[in-house]
């Protein structure tokens, strides 16, 4: 604006030569409509922007859904027909918790709800607590949260069936590819080595099995460690699927805050499904208990599943590229010492070929002046 009056002073004094006090009027008034023009563009920039960051974070609604949830004093669990949730094994009700196993060997169990789920966006809470005798790395097995194709079935994967159909999150407390400890040191680096407990999912099409010699490592998403044994505080767990994106997180150190432990995008799972909640113990034990299950429909705000095929199959998009992208993070020192050492080398390749380049135009161009 003070340029636009300098101009406006500038004409002014010049009026006795070449303009006349009309042309300072009509500069001051050019100047304060550019400053009003520019003015409405950024609030229609920012108002822009901000639309486009609200569509972006999908502005969402949460609403608990109790046929779907699980909590104190578990008056809809039990075997009779208007129950919600269906106890299976040695799973039992306390007044305090759904036991899923007792710290006994050989010992496995399941909670399940009887009613399937049609929700498109949800997000589970989970309270648990895993506590037992056993010392550290002597205990078992884990539990496992499902949304599955199938249910009340029982099997070797966290006390539920193998080649599922659907969404599985485990939390993994017993490491049996330690058992083999050399092999594991000659396959992983000491980044990609795992601490357990450690907290994975996976998605099933009915055809993958579960690799317990390997922690579930071929089939996996991602995860993260969690120690969540034999704490005094509460555990959770968090699974949030919104717009074909998985989200699992913890909060596990008594701070009442989500840690972040996988966000895969194109996640596809079919409407229909069941949730549920098992464990299992082998030769080592812990009691899994489930305090609470927590669902809560989204409802995100936006257009984007107005033209959209129904799911019929679970399956990930660009899981081959994760796949890739998980190598590569696992490359072992060796391997990272040569690609350094490689780039290296082609970088001062590529100097020293520009430093000729350049030296040869310069003794050209001082040639061209004799």
């Amino acid at each position: 604006m003070e340029a636009c009056v300098l101009t406006a002073m500038a004409a002014d004094s010049s009026t006795n030569e070449h303009l006349s006090h009309s042309k300072m009027f009509s500069s001051l008034f050019r100047c304060a409509r550019m400053y009003f023009i520019l003015y409405c563009t950024l609030i229609i920039t920012f108002l822009h922007i901000g639309c486009s960051f609200s569509d972006d974070d999908h502005e969402m609604e949460e609403f608990l859904k109790r046929e779907f949830s699980l909590s104190k004093p578990y008056q809809a669990v039990g075997s009779f027909g208007s129950s919600y949730w269906e106890l299976m094994g040695d799973a039992m009700v306390t007044t305090e918790q759904v036991r899923l196993t007792p710290d006994m060997q050989s010992r496995q169990g399941a909670v399940w709800s009887r009613m399937p789920c049609h929700l498109k966006d949800w997000e589970m809470q989970v309270h648990f607590k895993i506590h037992g005798q056993g010392k550290k790395n002597l205990n078992g097995d884990g539990l496992a949260i499902w949304y599955t194709k199938e249910r009340m079935q029982k099997g070797p994967v966290f006390g539920n069936k193998d080649n599922f159909t659907g969404l599985g999150v485990f939390v993994d407390t017993y490491p049996n590819e330690e058992k083999l400890l050399e092999a594991q040191k000659k396959r992983y680096t000491p980044r990609t080595q795992r601490i357990f407990p450690f907290v994975l999912a996976m998605v099933g099409n009915g055809t993958i099995s579960y690799d317990h010699e390997r922690d579930g490592r071929p089939s996996e998403l991602g995860g993260c460690n969690a120690m969540v044994r034999n704490l005094k505080h509460d555990t959770f767990l968090f699974i949030r699927y919104v717009n074909h994106r998985l989200t699992v997180m913890i909060d596990i150190d008594g701070q009442h805050e989500w840690r972040d432990c996988l966000d895969i995008p194109g996640v596809r799972l079919p409407l229909g499904y069941y949730f549920g909640a098992s464990a299992l113990t082998g030769d080592l034990s812990d009691n899994h208990d489930i305090i609470s299950m927590k669902l809560y429909q989204i409802t995100v705000l936006s257009k984007k599943y107005l033209d959209e095929e129904e799911v019929t199959i679970p399956s990930v998009d660009n899981l081959e590229l994760l796949r890739l992208s998980e190598n590569e993070e696992g490359m072992s020192s060796i391997a990272i010492f040569f690609t350094v050492l490689f780039s290296m080398l082609g970088s001062i390749f590529l100097i020293v070929i520009g430093l000729v380049v350049y030296g040869q135009w310069r003794e050209t161009r001082r040639k061209r002046f004799y």
